[in-house]
């Protein structure tokens, strides 16, 4: 189970740090992956990280503004969003998966068996 939160109303220009907490032994073992759904659009990628830590994969519309990284020791991943713009507005969703995979496999959603319930993000301008 997964439990995403940290969502909220900002400004242009601001921050925002999401988490999301697993009640799960195997946390260590998942490869965990953060989506988007804006209003009228599709689901989209955002960032993921694998199960060590060790490897990243960013949107390139969010590469260099926001940090996906995780603590394997209180089972939680966290998505730091820096520089926030309207366009950022949407529904996150944090997401796990297990097994082996590629960079490929963890920016889609189809890879992805577990997710969260979402969080809402606004950012004014």
């Amino acid at each position: 189970q997964l439990q995403a939160s940290g969502g909220g109303l900002v400004q242009a220009g601001d921050s925002l740090r999401l988490s999301c907490a697993a009640s799960a032994r195997i946390f260590s073992s998942l490869h965990m992956g953060w989506f988007r759904q804006a209003p009228g659009k599709e689901r989209e990628f955002v960032a993921a990280i694998n199960w060590s830590g060790g490897s990243t994969y960013y949107a390139g519309s969010v590469k260099g503004r926001f940090t996906i990284s995780r603590d394997n020791a209180k089972n939680t991943d966290s998505l730091q969003m820096n520089t926030l713009n309207p366009e950022d507005t949407a529904v996150y969703y944090c997401a796990a998966r297990v097994g082996s995979y590629s960079g490929s496999d963890l920016k889609s959603q189809y890879e992805y068996a577990y997710w969260g319930q979402g969080t809402l993000v606004t950012v004014s301008s």
